[in-house]
Formats: C-alpha cells, sequence, structure tokens
C-alpha cells in the first residue's frame, strides 16, 4: 500500500462561489480522481462512508483524490440543482486540479446521485476531446427512484466499472440492468449488498482494485 498524506480540507473557486473538498494524496502519485457524493438532499456528504471508501481505494491506486461536497453542503456554495450546477462544478473543480497536478490519467468515480452526475461529467468532456481513463459507477441512480425523480442516467463506454447490489432498495437493480443492458456495459452484482453496502465494502473494494489489475 502507498503512503499516503493525512485526508486535506481544501476550498477550490467554484462558478457560485467556494467548492469545498476533502484532498487524499498518496506519494507518487500518477493520475486525479474526483468521488462524488450521493444526494444532499437525502443527507448526502463527502464523508459518505461509500464515497470515502471509493476515495481512498483511488488513492491507493496511486491517484491524488478530490472529494467535492456539492451545492449548499458543507461549506460549498450555492443550493440543490438536481445535477446541472453539480456537474458544472465538478468540470470547474477538474480544470482546477489538471492546472495544479498536470494532465495525468483521470479517473471520474461516484456513488449513487454522485455515480449520475459523472455520467453527465464524462460526456461533456469526451465531447470536448478529453475522454476520462475510466469510470467507476457504485449504486447509480438510474430511472425512476420512488420519493425523488426520474434519472436519465447518460450513456458510458462499456470499459466503466459499473456495481450493485442487488438488495438495493433505493435504486432497484432493475434500473439499472435497463440502462446497461442497451450500452453492452457489464454490472457487477454484489448480493446480499444494500443501497448503502452494508458489510460488504470490502467486496466493494476488492471488485475496483481487481479490476485495475487487469
Amino acid at each position: 500500500m502507498r503512503k499516503a498524506l493525512p485526508t486535506e480540507k481544501i476550498f477550490v473557486d467554484g462558478p457560485v462561489g467556494p467548492i469545498e473538498v476533502l484532498r487524499d494524496t498518496p506519494e507518487g502519485a500518477h493520475g486525479l480522481a474526483i468521488v462524488a457524493h450521493p444526494h444532499p438532499l437525502f443527507g448526502g456528504t463527502n464523508t459518505n462512508k461509500v464515497a470515502h471508501t471509493l476515495a481512498r481505494t483511488m488513492r491507493d491506486l496511486g491517484y491524488c483524490t478530490l472529494r467535492p461536497n456539492f451545492r449548499g453542503v458543507g461549506g460549498t456554495a450555492g443550493t440543490h440543482d438536481h445535477g446541472d450546477g453539480e456537474s458544472t462544478d465538478v468540470l470547474a473543480l477538474i480544470d482546477w486540479a489538471q492546472a495544479n497536478y498536470g494532465d495525468g490519467p483521470l479517473v471520474l468515480a461516484g456513488f449513487s446521485f454522485g455515480a449520475f452526475v459523472q455520467t453527465r461529467v464524462a460526456k461533456r468532456l469526451a465531447e470536448a476531446g478529453r475522454p476520462v481513463k475510466r469510470l467507476v459507477l457504485v449504486g447509480t441512480a438510474s430511472g425512476f427512484i420512488d420519493g425523488a425523480r426520474t434519472y436519465d442516467t447518460e450513456a458510458v463506454t462499456p470499459d466503466a466499472i459499473v456495481i450493485h447490489g442487488n438488495r438495493d432498495e433505493t435504486v432497484p437493480l432493475e434500473n439499472v440492468l435497463a440502462w446497461a443492458q442497451p450500452l453492452e456495459v457489464p454490472v457487477v452484482v454484489i448480493p446480499g449488498a444494500d443501497h448503502f453496502f452494508h458489510a460488504r465494502l470490502h467486496i466493494l473494494r476488492d471488485i475496483i482494485v481487481r479490476a485495475w489489475r487487469e
């Protein structure tokens, strides 16, 4: 395992004000990873345990990892914008990070609403001729979700790592399979896992690490 600096809180100028970010930096970082957290109107923050697991996994794989708080969460300015402003903020954070850390490989990772946002960010980067190295999408918000909204999750490339629990009570597995099937994107299903991967976070980490070694 790589040596790492302690997690730091930093602030980056965003389109509507400061973006509060947690930064995890490994020794000898060779790329950049942005991790997006779950829905802020349902308690999602950058300290969510799934987002934390994703950040530590990417850090240990050698990426300088940034976890922004979305608009209206913590010290981040603005109000919830249903994925539009959030996507713009992530793009601004990427621009800042690449200006400060260089243009190494870029990975986008997200959990639930954060995964939905990252599909939008990846699309906009691809359209600008700046494709990401890889996407890691966990518990991806897709289709109609009771009590929330309908998510028109963007298409992703078949090399995206898509992980879901078969007991997800928030985003039914069927929603993600319906989204992934026409894209020919494999979905890794963790038996017994709920939306927050209780007692399954180590499996989540192992799946990502194994995929990186392939």
